[in-house]
């Protein structure tokens, strides 16, 4: 099983989530982490806006273990199918969590998210939420 992190959970590690570190280093094992494309982006973003170096370099390292995955035709062909879903069910997610969503159901990766609710209403999607459970739900 391949799991693939999201921007939040990145976001966790980062600021030194216990529970996190534990799980990425005793219990899964790192080739089957990924980081989806928009999730590198989304990160390095966030950390170069709000000029934290130290983090910026941490992620650094981080993404020298995991694979960062491309987004292919194939995953756009996919977003462009949940989005007209999601469009007819009246709930439309913005286009970095589509692009996310898309590339996890494309492949088979699992999204490891604290964001459920972003998430929870596309077909054929897998996600776990690998916090504790006073953390879990919470948005930024």
């Amino acid at each position: 099983m391949i799991y693939a992190l999201d921007t939040n959970i990145i976001s966790y590690i980062l600021n030194g989530n216990g529970a996190l570190d534990y799980k990425l280093n005793e219990i899964v094992p790192i080739n089957e982490v990924i980081i989806p494309l928009f999730v590198y982006y989304e990160v390095r973003r966030g950390l170069i806006a709000k000029q934290a170096e130290r983090k910026l370099r941490a992620f650094e390292r981080l993404c020298l273990q995991l694979d960062i995955v491309n987004l292919t035709v194939h995953d756009m062909n996919t977003a462009s199918k949940i989005y007209a879903e999601r469009k007819a069910a009246g709930t439309v997610i913005d286009d970095g969590d589509l692009l996310i969503a898309a590339q996890c159901v494309t492949n088979g990766y699992v999204l490891v998210t604290n964001n459920i609710k972003h998430f929870r209403d596309i077909n054929n999607f897998r996600y776990e939420n690998w916090l504790n459970a006073e953390e879990q739900d919470n948005d930024f």
